[in-house]
């Protein structure tokens, strides 16, 4: 699971009790300790551990920067001072989570120590004069579900906005010519999102898959981890090829210091192996290393997207959209040559031929079933979105590679938005609902996103914690 830290920096206004920002800044302390939330506090600044004072801000900006912060957590323990609040956000530059606990009833003198509520209007239109991007948790109790909800989500967020900040990603060889959808713009990529690319060619991959062979001994681990979850049908030597091939591309991301990979699936590749890189894709993709096909590096930044706001607890997958369902009207096949993680298998993957080639070394299994976050990252002509929404795994005919037959609300709507663009034929899907994070990690990172179902309204709803 990923591991985030939230710099904590609750703030007090001078004119409300003090006394009672500090009380519930000891409240919310403890409610994150008691929920494993990792932070860094500011309890050294000052004997209050408050955020109210500019010289104080500049201590906590350099603390916070030391401790390599990934998200600020500003709880408004009475109104606070939201120009201080502002000016750390802009210096720290990671998502902001704005909340501050109920307020009480007032005394029977009509007297109010705190009136949270307020400095949270306060603090948002200032935020927004300095044009810092925010998440707002509703005004609640410390023992609300929707708190928990709200702080979990919100890492979350952060672990996609840092994710995404950090792609590098390991382009093994050119596009095939065939697949011009699955052209990029890797100047536009790294100038706009700092998406770096390390490309090599294929023969690089090729000699670091023969080192492999040569070495024997990763290889042979990895062809006993084949043979104890996968039903082999095909040669020894082939199998030992598949093996090798997946230790040459871990080799090869580690060496370029990439967390996913896009590899040119063929037809060079058979050429030289004699084996398709399908099952060697799905033992990475097990690890938590994308790795997609066709060169689509638009689909590996999807990909460490989704793992990203899964929290690293659930696999991806990369797909196709295909064909229709044959009698489930809104029901579509997701589908690819078997590059899927086995531990979404519904029962034990075979290790075979795939469905459009004579190369061995594709799985063929069934994913299994259950509720699924279906999404797509892609741009052209300057512009860049993220195409997401809801689904569910359903019977189906049988089929070849990885797939799995599902069901979303309005096929013909969603098939417009993928033909009319800027998206194409491949998506990637998580068995978890992680459609509010990541649109609302979209703020962050300057993509648009663009839900297929009209669900704005609910995902917005949900955010809001309602």
């Amino acid at each position: 699971m990923a591991e985030i830290t939230l710099g904590f920096a609750p703030t007090r206004r001078s004119i409300f009790s003090a006394p009672d920002a500090v009380k519930y800044r000891e409240l919310t302390r403890k409610r994150l300790e008691e929920l494993g939330i990792s932070f860094v506090d500011i309890d050294d600044i000052n004997a209050e551990g408050l955020l109210y004072d500019e010289n104080d801000r500049l201590k906590i900006v350099e603390k916070f920067k030391r401790e390599k912060i990934d998200g600020l957590f500003l709880p408004h323990c009475n109104f606070g001072t939201e120009y201080e609040c502002a000016r750390l956000a802009k210096d720290m530059g990671v998502p902001v989570l704005l909340w501050g606990p109920l307020d009480e009833r007032p005394d029977e003198n009509g007297v109010r120590l705190r009136d949270t509520q307020c400095g949270l209007f306060a603090t948002g239109k200032v935020l927004r004069r300095f044009r810092v991007s925010f998440t707002y948790m509703t005004n609640c109790r410390l023992e609300d579900p929707v708190f928990e909800r709200g702080v979990r989500d919100f890492l979350a967020i952060c672990n996609v906005v840092k994710t995404f900040c950090r792609i590098r990603i390991l382009q093994i060889g050119p596009r095939p010519f065939d697949f011009w959808s699955t052209m990029c713009n890797e100047g536009e990529l790294l100038e706009r999102f700092n998406v770096q690319l390390a490309p090599i060619p294929m023969p690089e991959m090729i000699a670091e898959v023969k080192r492999a062979l040569d070495e024997k001994t990763e290889v042979a681990q990895t062809v006993t981890y084949i043979r104890e979850r996968m039903i082999v049908d095909i040669k020894d030597e082939e199998v030992e090829r598949v093996a090798a091939l997946k230790v040459a591309m871990r080799h090869l991301i580690d060496k370029y210091q990439c967390n996913a990979g896009a590899i040119q699936c063929w037809n060079a590749l058979q050429d030289e192996l004699g084996i398709m890189p399908c099952a060697a894709n799905a033992l990475l993709n097990d690890e938590g290393v994308p790795v997609v096909c066709e060169t689509d590096i638009h689909g590996a930044i999807t990909a460490l997207m989704v793992e990203a706001a899964g929290m690293g607890e659930s696999r991806s997958f990369f797909a196709d959209w295909t064909i229709r369902h044959p009698d489930i009207e809104n029901g579509e096949l997701l589908q690819h040559c078997g590059p899927w993680p086995i531990s979404l298998a519904r029962e034990k993957a075979h290790l075979t031929y795939p469905l459009a080639f004579d190369f061995p070394g594709s799985l063929t299994a069934e994913a299994r079933h259950g509720d699924l976050t279906l999404c797509r990252f892609d741009g052209d002509n300057g512009e860049y979105s993220l195409l997401l929404g809801r689904a569910k795994g359903v019977e189906g005919p049988k089929g070849m590679g990885t797939y799995l037959w599902v069901e979303v609300e309005n096929i013909k709507r969603l098939e417009a938005k993928i033909v009319e663009g800027p998206y194409i034929h491949h998506c990637v899907g998580i068995h978890k609902d992680v459609v509010p994070v990541l649109y609302e990690a979209c703020k962050y990172i300057g993509v648009k996103p663009d839900l297929y179902d009209p669900i704005e309204e609910e995902v917005k709803a949900y955010l809001r914690g309602e």
